[in-house]
């Protein structure tokens, strides 16, 4: 079904406002600020409009949520929005047509920054991941950190760029190459570039882009299912690699999916299922509270904040929850557990289980044997000395049953 328009003229105009001011606006986007009643923006955008305008101007307020409900108590008037070059790639576009319903706005929106700064390097903007840390943490960048990878990055001002470059140095990326692009498009551009282990300006202007051309020899996260273990802190409850990375499978993330993670300690699988795809969620339950900062400290450090963790036991932490598409019990496998998510859960749901014990392994036959689906025994040694040689070391086999209720 398509997107149903209302019948009457939008209201609201955003237009994408650079940094030569006036120079850059197009003749439509002059004559709609002739025309406006109200004009809202920046205070560094209003600053550059041109004179003679019948508009009441508005200074957008910090932060930018705040300015919402003014303008909105504007509906039905001839409303400009100042937003900076194009208001929908990580600008305030998005941000005020959720409130807002088809046809109320329209946009003439500029090249946006990653354009200019691509135009600037010569760089290949669709080989180029691009991202807005105005307000997000820098360990967003993490996934994307390798050799030879460029980003562009847009950052709240010149200071997050000396924390970018000090953040860099300490995962092992010093070398990485960053290029510093102020004011884009204005009289006070300017582009100057250095090693991240080098950096030592203190004069960065906002708006400010970088350019990281990565090097170095930090840990790099691969696409592949299961991590090196040691990307992560862990009391020794971690599903270690190959276990994992055959649970991920059997999971099979797809994108835009939500994961359940019960008795999810470290968070391992459900970090690596937020990284499959940048529009996943996770929810992981877990009783322990160590365990859950632990868990918090390894999403946020591998670049997936957007992990949500809620304390808990199940399958009582479980209600209300908002329904997954895919369940992993990790943790906490029981009759009683099984029973509340074949109950709760809607069809189609798929679910994986892990068993150590000899309990929990006839948990799972019998389930298996009622419900169908894959029983899977999975036994792994790793080599290790032995005297003088070296031999191998049984870790526990591992029981796996995959089902999709």
């Amino acid at each position: 079904m398509g997107v149903v328009m209302n019948n009457e003229s939008p209201w609201l105009t955003i237009i994408g406002w650079g940094e030569n001011g006036t120079a850059g606006l197009t003749p439509a986007s002059r004559t709609v600020l002739e025309q406006a009643e109200f004009i809202f923006g920046a205070e560094r955008h209003l600053a550059v409009l041109p004179e003679g305008l019948n508009a009441t101007v508005k200074t957008w307020p910090v932060p930018f949520a705040d300015g919402i409900p003014e303008l909105l108590a504007h509906r039905g008037q001839t409303v400009v929005m100042l937003a900076s070059q194009d208001p929908f790639w990580f600008g305030a576009g998005t941000v005020m047509t959720e409130q807002l319903t088809p046809g109320e706005w329209t946009a003439l929106p500029l090249p946006s920054t990653f354009s200019l700064a691509a135009a600037r390097l010569g760089w290949a903007l669709e080989q180029t991941v691009c991202l807005g840390l105005h307000a997000a943490p820098l360990t967003r960048l993490r996934p994307h950190l390798a050799s030879g990878q460029r980003l562009l990055v847009l950052l709240r001002n010149g200071d997050a760029v000396a924390d970018l470059a000090r953040w860099l140095n300490d995962i092992g990326f010093g070398a990485t190459e960053l290029t510093i692009l102020e004011a884009l498009g204005g009289e006070r551009e300017r582009i100057r570039s250095c090693h991240a282990a080098d950096y030592g300006l203190g004069d960065v202007q906002h708006p400010v882009a970088v350019a990281l051309n990565v090097s170095g020899d930090g840990p790099v996260i691969t696409g592949a299912g299961g991590l090196d273990d040691d990307l992560f802190e862990h009391d020794g409850q971690l599903t270690k690699r190959p276990v994992r990375a055959l649970t991920l499978s059997a999971l099979a993330p797809r994108p835009g999916e939500r994961l359940w993670d019960i008795g999810t300690g470290s968070g391992s699988i459900a970090i690596e299922w937020l990284l499959a795809h940048p529009a996943n969620q996770a929810i992981g339950f877990e009783m322990d509270a160590d365990r859950l900062a632990r868990a918090r400290r390894n999403a946020d450090a591998l670049g997936v904040d957007r992990l949500q963790l809620v304390a808990g036991s199940a399958p009582a932490v479980l209600a209300d929850q908002p329904v997954p598409n895919a369940v992993f019990v990790g943790g906490g496998l029981s009759e009683e557990l099984l029973h509340a998510l074949t109950e709760q859960l809607p069809a189609g749901t798929r679910l994986v289980a892990n068993a150590v014990t000899l309990e929990s392994e006839a948990l799972l036959t019998r389930w298996q044997a009622l419900r169908g689906g894959e029983l899977l025994r999975v036994e792994l040694a790793s080599a290790e000395p032995l005297g003088q040689r070296r031999g191998w070391r049984a870790r526990y086999p591992i029981v796996q049953w995959q089902t999709v209720l």
